[in-house]
């Protein structure tokens, strides 16, 4: 029979040896296992299927991170924030990585991993409808936010000093959908975070952002709070992974992309998708398997140079659906640039041309964004931009670097130096921009509409 004092001592021991190894054994268990179960939610900015298989911000560096580990990364979807947190709470996965701001609240019962983005909450509303200005007149609008969310932590906060700001929280939802809420007039505004906004408003065009109603906040994965020593790993794991340029390229990646809207010509793009794009849909499919491309990134191609136009014509005298000069066309046997066919075929084989013309250093899906940029400006002007980059100390093989040389090619300090001279650098920036713009764009109204077929 245990006396109080064996129990004290049984007690004291207990957690003697829970602080010294519970995270310590907590790491250990992930080696043994052989996997990082990874918390986080299914969407655009975190964690998503596509065609080439699973995607996004956190995928991509929980993955990292795990192969840092010497484990796998498995991941475990929850349907919103209040089940996330719970998952947290009851063991069910090592981290949390979802885009999670970093809130007062939060920490109080939680530990955080580094900051790996700062985004701002913002109030976001339907074009034509309500114009809030500043957080008093949010007072009287129909805002509803996801439950439990950082939204929520604000919300509280500024009613402390606007008594009468009121809002409806919604248990079972996401972001992501109250923005379609607001897009389908079915409530007033939203607040969301800037990079959930800036992916989404591409799809409903129509959403429009008032203000912000926060300062940049920052981001982190979420892990037990007695995961103490678990987190060191995971600082300094961060600090090697930023350090190294590899968290700069996967936001690059993500977002390089989307940083301008434009609200006419996301929606002229949606309507042409459905009655321009169908006609030559099998077109691209045959010239994409043929020279090993994505169609949609094809498509996409073709829509930034004629917007599907089988006449179309520039006034350098480029024509066509693929904009092909009297060059190209000749030297691939095309006799008639404004047959589509011919057109589409005959682009497929430059650009994959141009993707075997880069070094073997250069992988993908920076070759890609590569060759496309040569597609526009030159390959001639794509070796001078990548010995430039290695003048400047940066790396000539991706595509985020090489975009910040290539406007340099406009200014005669630089290009006086180089074989091809002067070259309208921010237009190939602009052109790969638009294209993955584009296709990003495609690949999920596709998606939405059953149209992979």
């Amino acid at each position: 029979m245990l006396t109080i004092r064996h129990f004290t001592l049984l007690s004291c021991i207990s957690l003697m040896l829970g602080a010294c190894s519970g995270e310590t054994d907590h790491l250990e268990q992930i080696k043994e296992k052989g996997e990082l179960v990874v918390l986080t939610r299914n969407a655009a900015t975190t964690y998503y299927e596509s065609r080439e298989g699973y995607m996004g911000v956190e995928y991509e560096i929980a993955n990292a991170f795990a192969d840092s580990l010497g484990v796998k990364a498995r991941f475990v979807t929850k349907e919103d924030i209040s089940d996330l947190f719970k998952a947290v709470d009851e063991g069910y996965g090592d981290l949390a990585a979802a885009g999670l701001t970093h809130t007062e609240e939060r920490a109080k019962k939680y530990l955080f991993g580094p900051t790996y983005q700062m985004v701002a909450q913002q109030v976001v509303c339907r074009r034509g409808g309500k114009r809030p200005k500043k957080i008093e007149d949010l007072v009287g609008l129909s805002i509803n936010v996801p439950a439990h969310s950082s939204y929520v932590e604000q919300l509280n906060k500024l009613k402390k000093h606007h008594h009468e700001l009121q809002w409806q929280e919604v248990e079972n939802t996401d972001t992501e959908s109250l923005l379609e809420d607001v897009w389908l007039e079915k409530i007033d505004c939203t607040i969301a975070d800037e990079n959930i906004v800036a992916i989404n408003r591409r799809y409903f065009p129509e959403l429009s952002i008032r203000f912000n109603l926060t300062a940049p906040e920052p981001l982190g994965w979420v892990i037990p709070r007695s995961a103490d020593d678990f987190q060191d790993v995971l600082v300094d794991w961060f600090d090697s992974y930023i350090e190294s340029g590899k968290l700069d390229d996967v936001m690059h990646r993500y977002y390089g992309y989307i940083e301008r809207f434009d609200y006419v010509e996301a929606r002229a793009y949606q309507r042409k998708i459905k009655s321009h794009l169908p006609t030559y849909q099998k077109l691209f499919k045959k010239a994409a398997q043929r020279y090993n491309v994505s169609w949609t990134l094809l498509a996409a191609q073709s829509y930034q140079e004629s917007h599907w136009r089988v006449n179309a014509k520039s006034p350098t005298g480029v024509r066509g659906m693929m904009m092909l000069t009297k060059t190209t066309a000749k030297e691939l046997g095309i006799k008639n640039r404004l047959n589509p066919d011919a057109s589409i075929m005959g682009g497929a084989y430059y650009l994959n041309k141009l993707r075997k013309r880069l070094p073997e250093s250069v992988t993908e899906p920076d070759r890609t964004w590569l060759a496309l940029a040569a597609y526009n400006v030159g390959m001639g002007h794509i070796w001078d931009a990548r010995k430039l980059a290695r003048q400047l100390g940066k790396n000539p093989d991706r595509w985020q670097e090489l975009s910040e040389v290539l406007p340099l090619l406009t200014k005669k300090k630089y290009y006086k130096k180089l074989k091809h001279g002067y070259a309208r650098g921010y237009e190939p920036v602009d052109y790969v921009q638009n294209i993955r713009n584009y296709q990003d764009m495609l690949e999920k109204i596709m998606k939405e509409n059953s149209l992979w077929q």
